[in-house]
């Protein structure tokens, strides 16, 4: 039997501690989102105020052949303003993604048990985790959303540890996506005049991590998020997202589109994904590129799934504006520090804006 969920404290040990998740909140047939959740009104999201991203996504097919520059400029220009753009004809077969979203769906539809061994205090293996919110234990109002998220090391510990559910199909999605986060990371370098060879990226990308996000239905979707305001951490995010949508970018203040400090919708588009900027490629940039700072949106008529991959550094690398960049600008906006002390922080603090790049600024 489900606890009072007006209890904080009886709601925080079934949700967080037993591993039952939002999901197991809403299978118990709760009408009402619980006090815990409620975010402040600044938070929450009106989606009647907001407009939606109009640009019809960029087709990458486009780079190999006599439009190359004028694709490389589209993407340069969204990594400048928003720190995000969607593609098409990205290399990732579509009948895959259909594949991601289904699975990602019936993982979820797991009993709790199954799910709950991949909790951090108790999951089997470092490359695995299973989890709600994002730092549930220091967020004054909790997220409305369960994860999984697995660890890329090898072909031979991903079939030993990720979850038998969906590891094959989650292998798959992120073997076919590097070739397109290389050509654009190759086009948004050259952009900054940094010629980079294989090795120098691959170590750019040299942690990479499969996320598969749930967001149940929400009786009150107005008072609560899924996710927070945010930047990614890391260099690109590649993301599917089903066709439900309630992503959400800020318009930077120095971005010269829109209107500044507006949320703006990313509507999902057939067989696309959608790239994002990371922290990393923002510090990296020495700021020419923005991280982009983003949340979703729940929603009460049906339950959405989206699956992001996450490339960063190895937690050893040292970070620090490229050397060209600087020289150029005459000045670095952001400081060396080895990764692994940035995901420190990042990890540590509840969602919070782009407040994480605090970190490492001058």
């Amino acid at each position: 039997m489900a606890p009072s969920f007006d209890n904080g404290s009886s709601l925080f040990n079934f949700v967080v501690r037993d591993g039952n998740g939002v999901k197991g909140m809403v299978d118990s047939g709760i009408s009402k989102v619980p006090q815990a959740y409620i975010q402040p009104l600044a938070e929450q999201i009106d989606k009647n105020n907001a407009s939606k991203h109009g640009q019809p996504p960029i087709d990458l097919s486009r780079l190999d052949g006599p439009d190359h520059d004028e694709v490389a400029k589209e993407i340069v220009r969204a990594a400048e303003t928003l720190g995000f753009l969607q593609i098409v004809n990205h290399g990732v077969p579509v009948d895959l993604l259909e594949s991601l979203k289904d699975t990602a769906h019936n993982f979820f539809s797991l009993p709790t048990e199954r799910k709950a061994v991949y909790r951090t205090e108790v999951s089997p293996t470092p490359l695995v985790k299973y989890g709600t919110s994002f730092v549930p234990a220091k967020e004054k109002a909790l997220e409305w959303k369960d994860y999984i998220s697995m660890v890329y090391t090898n072909d031979a510990e991903v079939l030993e540890h990720w979850p038998i559910e969906c590891r094959e199909v989650a292998l798959e999605y992120l073997k076919t996506s590097l070739d397109m986060v290389k050509k654009l990371l190759e086009v948004l370098m050259e952009n900054l005049g940094v010629k980079l060879d294989d090795s120098k990226i691959d170590s750019l990308i040299g942690r990479k991590t499969v996320n598969m996000n749930f967001y149940p239905t929400c009786p009150n979707p107005e008072l609560t998020v899924g996710v927070g305001r945010h930047s990614d951490m890391g260099i690109l995010t590649v993301l599917l997202q089903d066709g439900i949508g309630g992503l959400y970018v800020n318009i930077p203040e120095d971005a010269d589109i829109g209107k500044k400090g507006e949320w703006v919708e990313i509507p999902p588009f057939p067989g696309a994904l959608v790239i994002n900027v990371g922290d990393m490629l923002q510090i990296l940039s020495n700021g020419k590129y923005k991280s982009a700072e983003h949340r979703v949106r729940t929603t009460s008529s049906k339950s959405r799934v989206s699956i992001p991959i996450f490339t960063i550094p190895k937690p050893t690398e040292k970070i620090a504006p490229l050397p060209q960049v600087v020289e150029k600008d005459g000045i670095a906006h952001y400081r060396e520090f080895v990764l692994a002390d940035y995901m420190n922080n990042f990890f540590g603090n509840p969602h919070d804006g782009k407040k994480s790049l605090d970190f490492a600024r001058i």
